[in-house]
């Protein structure tokens, strides 16, 4: 009976101090438990962090690294890796990071942290995001070099091209290059030259202000040289004989100048004019028919031969041949006598100086020097420019 009261008696002071024990247990556990709440959810006495970059809203998680430790094997291989060199550190660090996104779960870190963190896809720390970020850049900068290999390869086969292409089309562009430098000088020939005389302020062949004068001197006619004007310029109005005559007839004093293609520069004056209105003749040449129209002041002249060693000369009409100083055709242009004429065209003409218009002393009728003294030659000298003016 004892011993069963005995045994009772243990049994019931075991349970109650397993009892007490599981209390206290509990008591402990919960204690510990507050504890390791306050101690996770506190910033005190936090000796590690852990930086979350995000470029809209970066953080910084600090934690306890005792905590982290008895809970991750991550930080416990940390310490071991001091012992070794520089680059098998990094190498170790590398591996570990890359294992880094297990470490974390509600128990590790606070409630608060881990509700930030779940936003994150991936997470690193701070180091190992510059890390990346350098590699990042690195590897975009190696993009754009071999992008901007690429763009100066393309351009350098287009470059090519293009320069064969020139190549090919260089002749026909030095061709056409030819043509229009040719019209540039043509439409420079068709401009008239500004002068220092006004009687000839647009002329193309009186450049010389010699020249001028030597006119202004024979025609000796003030009134003609204050009011004359160019009324007809083959670069202008072309070489029809018939378009001259448009212009021309019926004018009364008129100045022709003439400059050959070889640079001879000679031409004629009239007082009477080219007409074919008789009451302007002298009465007794109304009754002539053949064309021819006299005048006693008509004279020829020669400015310039091709060498330019020629002084100006004026060559008076004939006294036995002052019927015929002009002669008058629709279908010829200016003509002097038989010494200057232009047959259809006056792109071309033909002199036999000395029929008319008396020779320069030394100089005698019909002969190859006569014939040639005004343009060069005797027939077919070709025009560059004539000049008409008159009042």
């Amino acid at each position: 009976m004892d011993n069963n009261n005995n045994n009772q008696i243990q049994n019931a002071n075991q349970n109650q101090n397993e009892n007490e024990m599981k209390n206290l247990e509990k008591k402990v556990t919960k204690n510990l438990i507050k504890n390791y709440s306050n101690l996770l959810n506190g910033n005190s006495f936090k000796d590690f962090s852990i930086f979350v970059e995000n470029k809209s809203n970066p953080f910084e998680i600090k934690v306890h690294k005792s905590i982290l430790s008895s809970r991750s094997s991550f930080f416990n291989e940390i310490e071991k890796l001091k012992g070794k060199k520089e680059k098998e550190r990094e190498i170790e660090k590398k591996r570990l990071f890359h294992s880094f996104f297990s470490l974390f779960d509600k128990d590790s870190i606070s409630k608060q942290d881990f509700d930030k963190l779940k936003q994150f896809d991936i997470f690193l720390p701070k180091s190992f995001l510059i890390e990346n970020k350098e590699k990042e850049i690195e590897e975009n900068q190696k993009e754009i070099e071999n992008k901007f290999i690429q763009e100066n390869q393309q351009m350098k086969i287009e470059i090519e091209e293009k320069d064969k292409e020139n190549q090919q089309m260089k002749p026909i562009f030095d061709k056409y290059q030819q043509k229009y430098q040719k019209y540039l000088e043509f439409e420079k020939k068709l401009e008239p030259i500004k002068t220092n005389f006004p009687q000839f302020s647009e002329t193309r062949i009186i450049t010389e202000e010699e020249y001028a004068k030597k006119l202004q001197e024979w025609i000796n006619d003030n009134d003609f040289f204050s009011k004359m004007k160019k009324g007809f310029s083959t670069k202008r109005d072309g070489f029809d004989c018939e378009n001259w005559h448009k212009a021309v007839d019926g004018k009364g004093k008129t100045l022709v100048i003439i400059k050959t293609k070889d640079n001879f520069i000679f031409g004629g004056f009239t007082q009477v004019g080219w007409t074919n209105d008789k009451s302007k003749w002298r009465e007794e040449d109304r009754n002539r028919d053949d064309g021819f129209i006299p005048d006693s002041n008509a004279f020829i002249f020669s400015l310039r031969n091709d060498k330019g060693d020629r002084k100006p000369e004026k060559f008076t009409i004939r006294k036995e041949q002052e019927e015929y100083a002009i002669f008058y055709n629709l279908e010829v242009g200016p003509t002097f006598g038989s010494d200057i004429f232009f047959i259809f065209t006056l792109a071309t003409g033909y002199s036999n100086f000395g029929l008319s218009y008396n020779l320069p002393n030394g100089i005698e009728c019909e002969t190859d020097e006569a014939k040639s003294y005004l343009a060069g030659s005797f027939n077919k000298w070709k025009v560059d420019e004539v000049e008409t003016y008159f009042i």
